[in-house]
C-alpha cells in the first residue's frame, strides 16, 4: 500500500511539474535563455496560411529577427533540392491512386468541387496522397489568396544574410503522413467539402485564436478539430515536438536561432515551450 501510494503521488507531481513548464501567458513571441546560451534565441508560433487582412508582423519580431543569425523553420524551404525531394515523397504506396481508396460517388463529388470551384482537374494529382490536394483548397475555405508568414521571415532573413534551416527533412515530415492511412486522409477532404459552412467556421475560430495570441485556446481547436488531427495527435504533434527539442538545443548552441514552428506545436505540456523548459532552458514571453 505504501509502495502504491509512493507511485501516486511521483505521478501527482510529474503531473504538476509539466503542468508548470507550460505555457499560460498569451503571446506568439518568446525567448529562450540558459543553459549556457551567450545570447538568446527565439521562437515564434505561425498560422501557416493567413489571409493578408489578418497577417500581421509585430516590431518586437522584426527586432528579435535582427538579433538572431539565422532561422529554423519546420523544413528547409530554402532548400534547392526541395521541389525534388517533395515529387519523390508525395505519392501513396503501392501505385495506390484516388479512385482505389474512395467510394465512386464521394470520387465524383471531389471531382467536381475541384473542377467547379478550384478550376482544376483532379487528376493531376494521380497517385499524390491525399493530403496533398488539401493545399489549393486554402483559397476557398478562407475566401483570399492566403498569405505565408513563413515566406516572409524568409524574406527578412535572407534581407540580413541570415541562414535558412529546417528542424526535420521533407522526407521525415511526409513520412507523417504515411502514418495516416489513405482512405481516412480523403475522407476528410469529403467532409470538408460535405460540411463547408462548418469548415470556414473552424478556420476562422482558428485565425481569431491566432490573433488573440491564445496558444492554449490553438492548441485545444488543433485537438479537437473534426477536420484536422483526427486522433492522430501522437504522430502529428508530440512526437515531432520531442524530436525537435535535442535538434533545437544544438542549434541555439551553435548561434543565436530564431525558430518559427506552428502554433499548435507550443502550447499544452507536452508543447515545444514545457519540452524546452523541461530541459532546462528558460522560456519568457516577449509581450507585446
Amino acid at each position: 500500500m505504501k509502495i502504491v501510494s509512493f507511485l501516486l503521488g511521483l505521478l501527482a507531481l510529474t503531473n504538476v511539474v509539466f503542468a508548470q513548464n507550460a505555457p499560460k501567458e498569451k503571446s506568439l513571441l518568446w525567448e529562450i535563455s540558459g543553459k549556457g546560451l551567450t545570447k538568446p534565441s527565439y521562437l515564434f508560433g505561425t498560422i501557416h496560411l493567413i489571409c493578408p487582412t489578418d497577417f500581421y508582423l509585430s516590431q518586437q519580431l522584426k527586432n528579435s529577427i535582427v538579433k538572431t543569425r539565422q532561422l529554423a523553420l519546420e523544413i528547409d524551404m530554402d532548400d534547392p533540392g526541395l521541389m525534388a525531394a517533395m515529387t519523390k515523397t508525395m505519392f501513396m504506396s503501392g501505385d495506390k491512386k484516388l479512385t482505389d481508396i474512395l467510394p465512386e460517388q464521394d470520387y465524383e463529388q471531389l471531382k467536381q468541387f475541384y473542377k467547379d470551384s478550384l478550376k482544376m482537374d483532379i487528376s493531376v494529382f494521380g497517385r499524390a496522397k491525399p493530403f496533398m490536394m488539401m493545399g489549393p483548397m486554402f483559397n476557398k475555405i478562407l475566401g483570399c489568396e492566403p498569405q505565408s508568414y513563413e515566406i516572409s521571415l524568409m524574406g527578412l532573413a535572407n534581407n540580413q544574410k541570415s541562414e535558412i534551416i529546417g528542424l526535420e527533412s521533407i522526407e521525415e515530415q511526409m513520412a507523417i503522413f504515411d502514418t495516416i492511412p489513405y482512405d481516412r486522409q480523403a475522407g476528410m477532404l469529403v467532409s470538408m467539402i460535405d460540411k463547408m459552412p462548418e469548415t470556414r467556421k473552424e478556420f476562422r475560430d482558428l485565425v481569431g485564436l491566432y490573433k488573440q495570441e491564445d496558444l492554449q485556446g490553438l492548441y485545444d481547436l488543433t485537438l479537437k478539430s473534426e477536420f484536422g488531427l483526427d486522433g492522430q495527435d501522437e504522430v502529428m504533434l508530440f512526437q515531432r515536438n520531442q524530436n525537435w527539442i535535442s535538434r533545437i538545443d544544438k542549434i541555439i548552441h551553435e548561434k543565436p536561432t530564431f525558430i518559427a514552428v506552428g502554433a499548435a506545436h507550443l502550447g499544452g505540456d507536452k508543447g515545444v515551450i514545457a519540452l524546452l523548459r523541461k530541459a532546462g532552458f528558460k522560456v519568457r514571453a516577449v509581450v507585446k
